[in-house]
């Protein structure tokens, strides 16, 4: 989540992996994949440094994790074979 000024000067935060695109014009604008919009005083360059950092930020804590190894037994695959019942059959669009 990175934190954006709205015009008004309230803060609030956004999932930055929702932006589709920041536009300068001249105020700028946020444009979510849902076609939701939020016009913010930061700018385009602000908004873009934001996403960036806060990816590195996530990429260098991510080294800092500790995972347990998987303890449960993982589901074996096995193949899929053709059904013996199963066929197609030619429909003639002048009989339909």
């Amino acid at each position: 989540m990175i934190t954006l000024r709205r015009l008004s000067g309230t803060v609030f935060a956004l999932n930055s992996d929702l932006i589709e695109r920041v536009d300068s014009t001249p105020d700028t604008v946020v444009t979510l994949v849902d076609g939701k919009k939020y016009v913010v005083i930061d700018t385009l360059e602000e908004v873009v440094a934001a996403v960036r950092y806060y990816r590195g930020e996530v990429l260098a804590l991510s080294s800092f994790i500790d995972i347990e190894p998987w303890s449960q037994e993982r589901p074996k695959l096995g193949t899929v074979t053709e059904h013996p019942a199963a066929h197609l059959s030619r429909i003639n669009r002048a009989d339909a």
